[in-house]
């Protein structure tokens, strides 16, 4: 398979995070499919394994949570019955936490959206806290558990619970529900009212439908591999936290955080793949 130049990276990455479609970037590079679904593959495992080094002792003060809904393969009431019940087919739950203050997606998880989700995603986003902080989620009950075994009580909690209805009729297809009301509940410790709100989650949520192809509605770009929807994801939270600069704070959201003191480009990201990809070249010889 012929290696992409470091130019072709970039331009991949740069387009991938764009919400640019595998098929669309091979038409206007001129690399092939396979190439490029290689290379996207490599990135997004060292994209993966090194926020997972680096976004330690992080000294986030106040955290948003909330879950986003994608598929897999099909969407849920299309899986073939010889598939059913297979994780990674099918409906799959994207959670996010992010600090308020920073901007930073602290933690992500894949997953179904039940209590082992709930429980995993809470475990990894503790491990990665220097301090307590205050955590606002939606009212998804799950998380009730999940943040008491995760945090052992150490923390100021509250959910922000909203009441739906439905939109008026002639927009029901497409129009998200009608939030009527909202309430706020204190659930551990002692969170500031001001600051139980998961807006800031939210919008990044929906933030990522613009720059994930895989999460974009009423489209085939949907991935039809897990192992793909996490690559893309993967890439796609790299360069949010470590490339793009966060408007109102005119850095990025890893330099608001005191992760690093330097500005990344996408050069930078490439060179962390190709980093990751002399290590398994190496670990490959080696053994």
């Amino acid at each position: 398979m012929n290696r992409l130049s470091d130019a072709g990276r970039v331009q991949i990455i740069g387009m991938m995070v764009e919400g640019v479609s595998i098929r669309a970037i091979s038409r206007m590079t001129g690399a092939s499919k396979n190439t490029i679904g290689k290379f996207l593959a490599d990135a997004g495992n060292a994209c993966l394994e090194y926020q997972d080094r680096t976004l330690r002792n992080l000294p986030c003060k106040r955290i948003q949570a909330d879950e986003i809904w994608s598929f897999v393969h099909a969407k849920q009431r299309n899986v073939p019955q010889d598939m059913g019940g297979q994780f990674g087919v099918g409906d799959v739950w994207t959670w996010t936490a992010l600090c308020a203050d920073t901007k930073l997606i602290a933690s992500w998880y894949v997953g179904t959206r039940d209590a082992d989700a709930a429980w995993t995603f809470m475990r990894d986003l503790a491990s990665r806290l220097k301090n307590r902080v205050q955590l606002t989620t939606d009212g998804h009950r799950t998380y009730l558990d999940a943040v008491e075994a995760a945090f052992s009580g150490e923390i100021d909690y509250a959910m922000l619970v909203k009441m739906y209805g439905t939109p008026p009729e002639g927009q029901r297809r497409y129009s998200p529900a009608v939030c009527l009301s909202s309430e706020r509940t204190v659930v551990r410790g002692q969170p500031h009212p001001e600051h139980i709100n998961p807006s800031y989650v939210e919008r990044q949520n929906l933030s990522m439908p613009m720059g994930i192809r895989q999460f974009t509605r009423l489209t085939n770009a949907f991935s039809k591999k897990l192992e793909n929807h996490i690559h893309a994801l993967s890439i796609y939270f790299m360069h949010y936290n470590f490339v793009r600069i966060h408007q109102p704070l005119r850095v990025t959201p890893v330099m608001e955080a005191g992760v690093t003191d330097t500005l990344w480009s996408l050069e930078d990201m490439v060179g962390i793949v190709d980093e990751w990809e002399a290590n398994q070249r190496g670990n490959q010889h080696a053994s």
